[in-house]
């Protein structure tokens, strides 16, 4: 029997909403990011997962405890599951990283301008650093499952798309080209118990009618 893995991202904040970096600023969900965790929490419960883990962080939380009230569940909190750091980045948008920041921003637009090349920002964390702290917390969360449960982490857009290629042990290029995660879309990840490993099964599934853009952390 499977273990499955079922990795969420938080709902909507005003932030995402206006385009703005949040990295570890600690934004709540704003009224649509409220009705997303309300409207997957339900989906997500009928999966009948036996533990939620989430990010610290409250847009996150917020999320988790939507979906771990309707799954009977606490939320374990951790803070390895944090979105990237963005360090200067923190509060703006791209247009205002470069008109605040200009050095900074041609740094980081002639590196590819993505999450993933964030440590030409100040005070921004690495794709290595995201990943030393989050792979152990995933590979806990997985190897935590017994044969034929479901567990649910809920976290952050760029940093789960990140942790994600690796979990599944494909080479890092291969996140430039995922998608981001809409708010509260979800991947489920699983494992056969067999050599083949870990395998992907879904990717940005969304609870109906709550569809959103915005993949700023």
């Amino acid at each position: 029997m499977t273990r499955t893995l079922v990795l969420l991202r938080h709902g909507r904040t005003a932030w995402n909403a206006e385009g703005r970096a949040q990295g570890h600023t600690d934004v709540p969900l704003d009224e649509v990011g409220r009705a997303q965790a309300a409207g997957v929490a339900p989906v997500i419960a009928a999966l009948a997962p036996v533990f939620v883990r989430s990010s610290d962080l409250a847009r996150a939380a917020e999320t988790a405890e939507a979906v771990a009230a309707a799954c009977g569940l606490p939320v374990v909190r951790d803070v390895r599951l944090r979105e990237y750091a963005v360090g200067e980045r923190a509060g703006l948008t791209i247009a205002e990283f470069a008109a605040k920041f200009p050095a900074a921003h041609a740094r980081w637009a002639a590196a590819g301008g993505s999450f993933e090349n964030a440590d030409s920002v100040a005070g921004a964390e690495s794709t290595a650093d995201v990943l030393a702290r989050m792979l152990p917390s995933l590979r806990s969360a997985m190897s935590s499952l017994a044969p034929g449960e479901t567990g649910v982490v809920v976290g952050h857009g760029a940093a789960l798309r990140v942790v994600l290629v690796a979990l599944l042990g494909w080479d890092g290029l291969a996140a430039a080209t995922l998608r981001g995660l809409d708010n509260c879309g979800w991947a489920t990840v699983e494992d056969s118990g067999t050599d083949g490993g870990l395998r992907l099964v879904a990717y940005n599934r969304l609870a109906p009618d709550f569809a959103s853009a915005g993949a700023v952390g």
